[in-house]
């Protein structure tokens, strides 16, 4: 039985920059819950952020790849660098990845840390756009497949194909 590694706000609980949850309702996150196959983690309260806590961006439109290559960095919404926290938030994430064999993570979106398909620009202006935040990006380049809770369908019909044996 595949692991999947999931963002623990997405379990409910209330560890998002804010304090609250984006808790996932539906069939499939029960099965899998009741199946013991979700590993929950919180990527920046593993890199040491307190809940809640101020807004973070990366800066100038660039993307979790960039910060791990250290072309870019991580500011809050004071202009505090909280690049180191959100990295070591993602190498915590991934340990927990490997630990568990997770080969598929379903991580909240437009995060610094779990987004997967899109980001905020660093202004804190609301303007997104594509990209994936730190943890996700780690993840990736460490073969992990990384969904959106937009694309839990596909994550079930990607495990079911993989678990068939197609």
């Amino acid at each position: 039985m595949q692991k999947i590694l999931v963002s623990a706000c997405l379990a409910g609980l209330p560890v998002r920059y804010d304090g609250r949850a984006k808790t996932i309702r539906n069939a499939l996150w029960q099965r899998w819950s009741d199946e013991g196959r979700l590993v929950i983690v919180c990527p920046e309260v593993a890199g040491g952020f307190d809940t809640p806590r101020r807004p973070a961006e990366i800066q100038l439109r660039r993307s979790g790849d960039d910060v791990l290559a250290a072309a870019a960095t991580i500011e809050d919404n004071v202009g505090a660098d909280v690049t180191a926290m959100f990295v070591a938030g993602a190498r915590s994430a991934l340990d927990q990845a490997q630990a568990h064999g997770c080969r598929y993570a379903l991580l909240a979106d437009g995060s610094p840390s779990c987004g997967s398909g899109f980001l905020y620009d660093g202004t804190f202006s609301g303007t997104m756009h594509s990209g994936a935040g730190v943890t996700a990006a780690l993840l990736r380049q460490h073969g992990i497949v990384v969904f959106a809770p937009a694309q839990i369908e596909d994550l079930a019909a990607r495990i079911a194909h993989d678990e068939a044996g197609n």
